[in-house]
Order: structure tokens, then sequence, then C-alpha cells
């Protein structure tokens, strides 16, 4: 099971070493490939093709290779809106059949065509009786327009997972530092109620960041999980507080915050979730502050380019 989270060449999850052989690109460009990364055998290993035989040195993700993924009908059975540009799903999976996933995974829903958007699971997996998402509007975005607009109760919905390697690593016992950015809090969300159910007491710190206090869409959630349990702290980052909001709290970028309180990162693992921009900027700042890469977990967040349906036929 090799790594992979946007599947479209942007987030750099899926990176590996070509020892020898040559690829191509012939879907979407490599854009998390830096110049060095290519000159030195870096291949993004969810876009090359291969144009020979190859070798290629890559970590396995081994926890979730034995888990299925399945396509199943799911219906809407509640529709919420957690700000006027977040939309909270509901799905419920027919009586005979569960999808099996990890905290921190995520699913896409199949559209006419076989177009597909991907879409994280914001429930944990204790509680699959139905699954939650949360949904941003985006502009110009056919699928998200229909989810505000048309999306009723009772409506179906054809979905494919559980799909990626962002989840909790369980052979460390290092604290654990969250970042999540808009709606990358909801793997998040998930992979903390997925530890509370399991009474976990790892030191854990969650920073949310956005622009505006209402982006931050569900805040009673995390502020009550940090009142509640002495193991968990929750910093909540505005990088551009509207007047109205009289924002006390913290400003500027999220990940930034978290450098602040955490000059030297050697001794933490970190998870992160949101838009490619603050994905990129924190992994280079966190790894300057002395964290190993191989600690660094990480989910992409892009709307983008349709994946090419040839590639998300294959067998995965």
């Amino acid at each position: 099971m090799l790594p992979y989270s946007c599947k479209n060449g942007t987030c750099g999850s899926c990176k590996g070493r070509l020892l020898s052989g040559q690829v191509n690109y012939p879907f979407h460009p490599p854009q998390a490939l830096s110049k060095a990364d290519l000159t030195s055998g870096g291949a993004l290993l969810c876009q090359a093709v291969a144009l020979t035989d190859l070798e290629v040195s890559v970590r396995e993700i081994a926890a979730v290779k034995d888990i299925k993924i399945c396509m199943l009908p799911a219906k809407i059975t509640s529709k919420d809106f957690l700000s006027t540009q977040v939309v909270r799903l509901k799905l419920k999976l027919p009586k005979s059949q569960h999808l099996q996933f990890l905290a921190g995974q995520y699913l896409e829903v199949v559209l006419p065509g076989g177009k597909r958007r991907a879409f994280s699971i914001a429930s944990p997996p204790h509680d699959n009786e139905e699954l939650e998402l949360h949904i941003r509007h985006v502009d110009g975005g056919d699928f998200t327009s229909r989810v505000f607009d048309e999306l009723k109760v009772g409506d179906l919905l054809r979905i494919e997972g559980p799909l990626g390697t962002f989840f909790i690593r369980h052979d460390s016992s290092r604290p654990m530092l969250m970042l999540g950015g808009g709606t990358g809090f909801a793997p998040l969300k998930a992979m903390i109620e997925y530890l509370l159910q399991k009474q976990s007491k790892r030191s854990l710190h969650l920073y949310w960041g956005a622009k505006t206090l209402e982006e931050l869409y569900c805040l009673q959630v995390p502020q009550s999980w940090a009142a509640e349990n002495p193991h968990i702290q929750f910093t909540a980052v505005l990088s551009d507080p509207e007047h109205k909001d009289k924002w006390q709290g913290r400003t500027g970028f999220v990940h930034q915050a978290l450098e602040q309180d955490y000059p030297d990162l050697s001794g933490h693992d970190v998870y992160m979730s949101g838009p490619p921009m603050m994905i990129e900027s924190a992994k280079r700042a966190f790894i300057a502050r002395g964290l190993p890469e191989d600690r660094l977990f990480y989910d992409s967040f892009e709307f983008g380019a349709d994946v090419p349906i040839e590639v998300l036929a294959e067998p995965h």
C-alpha cells in the first residue's frame, strides 16, 4: 500500500524515488516535485506512468492494506448549514453493508459521467451508523453548488471508499500536534473523537486556522474537547478577522502560531490537513524546526482538475 492523498499531483504524499527506469506524467504535471526532486530521481507515484521497468524506493503504509475499498449507495439523512459556506451532510449506508475505515481517511462521491469529488470523513470509525462530511462551497464548483442548492434529505449519492493514507500512527507515544485549515478540520475531528473513544491520554494540541470567525464553523466542538480533557489543548487562529468578530484570540497564519509555541519540534508528531498552500508552508517551516520528515503526516485538499477516469478505474 503506497501513500497518496490528492491524486492530482499537488500534495506530494505519494513521493517516491526512482532507482532505475523512466516515467512520464500524461495526466497532471508533477506540481509537488521541486527541481531538486526531479534531478535526484523523485517521482509522484499517483501520476507517474512507467515507460520502462522500474525500481523504486517508497515508504509503504501497512495499516490500510487489508481494508476493502467499496462502491456503495448512501442516503442523505441530514443536511445542516454549519455556516454560510459549509454544509454538514450525514449519509447512511444500506443495512446490509458496512464501510470499514481509519479515522482520517476520505471517500469519493461518484458523479454522473464518472467525475469524482473527494471529502474527508468527519465522523470516527466507531460511529459508523452514519458518515459525516463537511462540504465547503466552492465558487464555480458544480457539485458543491448542487449540495448547497439542490440536494435534500432522502436523496441518494454513490460513494467509494475508504481512500487515503492519512491516519493515526499508533507506534509512537510522542506528543501530537494537529494543524487544520478550514474544512481540513474534518479528518482531525474524526481522529480526535477516535482517540477519545479509545481513552487515549496521549498529549495533543490542535490548531485550527481560518480567515474569519464564521469559518471556524463548529468552534464549540474543539473547545469542549479541551475543556473536558486535560491532555488536549486547542488554539484557534484567524488570519483576517472581521470587525464584527471582536476577536481576542491569536491572529496570523495558523502554522506560524504553532511555530511560536513549539520552536523545537524534534520530539513531536505532526498531523495536518488543509489547502496545499498551508501544507507546503508548514512542511518547510516544521522541518526547519527539527521535525523529522517521517513524523509529518498530512492530507492536502485541492479543488482543481478532475482526476482522470482511467487512473481512478485502476484497482487501488
